[in-house]
């Protein structure tokens, strides 16, 4: 597949298609999906709401791997994905949103109430926040600096 000369590349591509953002919605929804029912458990102090917690970090932190991976192949892969803004405040802010998730993990280990509120909670809406800046920033790069785009893709 031709790369263009106009536009940084993704170097973690499969089939020409770049890796990193057909991962990303994964975590994102898992994120976005363990504050909801963090909210839920604080709602109605049922339990299971903090047991769909521990299992959406969980598996948001899995798949946070790989998206890791690709993201970061991306990024020291291309000098000129590096030279942008967006992109350290994006991976910069990502790295705090999953050093939070981690965190956030271990905590959601304690017996249900003490893992959600508040502790779990506040880190649950933080890492939302910070995911709607990042991936403002991971729009910016595709949208307004055309990172792994080809020519007839133009925006």
């Amino acid at each position: 597949m031709p790369t263009s000369p106009l536009y940084p590349k993704s170097t973690a591509r499969i089939f020409g298609h770049p890796i990193h953002p057909m991962l990303v919605p994964f975590p994102i929804a898992c994120f976005v999906g363990t504050l909801l029912t963090d909210i839920a458990y604080a709602a109605s102090g049922e339990v299971q709401w903090a047991n769909f917690s521990s299992w959406l970090l969980t598996a948001g932190l899995i798949i946070s791997i790989f998206a890791v991976i690709a993201g970061l192949t991306d990024f020291f892969g291309e000098r000129r994905i590096r030279a942008l803004k967006h992109a350290w405040i994006h991976g910069i802010g990502n790295a705090i949103a999953l050093i939070l998730s981690i965190w956030n993990a271990f905590v959601h280990t304690h017996d249900g109430y003490t893992g959600v509120w508040p502790t779990g909670l506040t880190l649950s809406a933080i890492v939302v926040v910070i995911l709607v800046v990042t991936g403002w920033q991971g729009g910016s790069l595709v949208y307004r600096h055309g990172v792994a785009l080809l020519p007839e893709d133009k925006p």
